[in-house]
């Protein structure tokens, strides 16, 4: 009896310890996309809506033969799959969803990834994630394939101000890696055959008084991180977006943004949530 009632109270003290873990997840989640339901949000501090076209004609995002839902593809349940390199743009606007401000501004996002990026991907540049405002010369946020390497890297970038990145006007491909304001990998990080996690974290961008930087995880191991950097946007808040698949070709799930940078451990838990992010509301 004694044994049994010890038991009982380890599951009990196991399953509360489990919910306070999960708790400053949930409560920094501000848009979950499971593609279980749709291409909508499962969960939105705002607008659930997934749109496509320009930004200044954006419509209700539809299945087409470019992007499509593929049942059961999922990491959990169905995912969302970008057939061939095309034109269609998958994206979530709000300012309550990314909370871009002028002052500081931190976020992360989460998302799973299943391609073969050298035999998947055509020529050119392949971004699956990025965040724009309305000029990419205010700021520009992306997660990138390279080009013309063989294998490809992958990359993580923050641009900031035109001026402050690229003084000189050159172009992207031109600049030393080790000068551009980005994390570089490179290896099998991804496969066909099985899904890999990415999350970047972006904190106290904006901040005249505080140090910014940006961090790359893959499956919730620290890659590496962007700082030293003065990080200045000039963005309009109301213009900015969370895009999917420019130039893509492959599977993505469990879509997530976070109104903070994420700790290392925090990743860690996202990363190994039973049921994904749907765990957490």
């Amino acid at each position: 009896m004694r044994i049994d009632f010890a038991i009982c109270w380890l599951a009990i003290f196991s399953v509360t310890g489990w919910a306070q873990e999960k708790t400053p997840l949930s409560q920094a989640l501000t848009l979950h996309v499971s593609f279980d339901k749709g291409l909508d949000a499962d969960y939105s501090s705002g607008d659930k809506t997934l749109y496509t076209g320009a930004a200044a004609a954006l419509v209700r995002g539809l299945p087409n033969e470019e992007v499509k839902l593929a049942r059961g593809e999922g990491k959990f349940g169905d995912a969302l799959w970008f057939t061939k390199k095309g034109a269609v743009r998958p994206q979530f606007k709000g300012t309550s969803v990314l909370n871009y401000n002028a002052q500081n501004w931190s976020a992360t996002v989460s998302v799973w990834l299943r391609l073969d990026p050298d035999k998947d991907l055509e020529p050119g540049y392949c971004d699956p994630v990025q965040i724009v405002g309305d000029d990419s010369k205010k700021g520009f946020i992306f997660l990138e394939w390279s080009k013309d390497e063989s294998p490809r890297f992958f990359r993580y970038a923050i641009r900031p101000l035109f001026h402050i990145w690229n003084p000189t006007n050159v172009q992207w491909a031109d600049i030393p890696f080790e000068k551009r304001p980005m994390v570089q990998i490179s290896g099998p990080r991804f496969a066909r055959s099985k899904w890999t996690n990415v999350v970047f974290t972006l904190e106290n961008i904006n901040d005249k008084n505080k140090k910014p930087i940006g961090k790359l995880y893959i499956d919730s191991r620290l890659e590496g991180k962007i700082e030293n950097w003065d990080l200045t946007f000039g963005w309009d808040p109301s213009k900015v977006m969370l895009v999917l698949g420019s130039a893509y070709v492959g599977y993505q799930d469990e879509l997530s943004v976070f109104n903070r940078a994420l700790s290392g451990a925090e990743v860690k838990l996202l990363y190994e949530l039973p049921k994904g992010v749907a765990d957490l509301y």
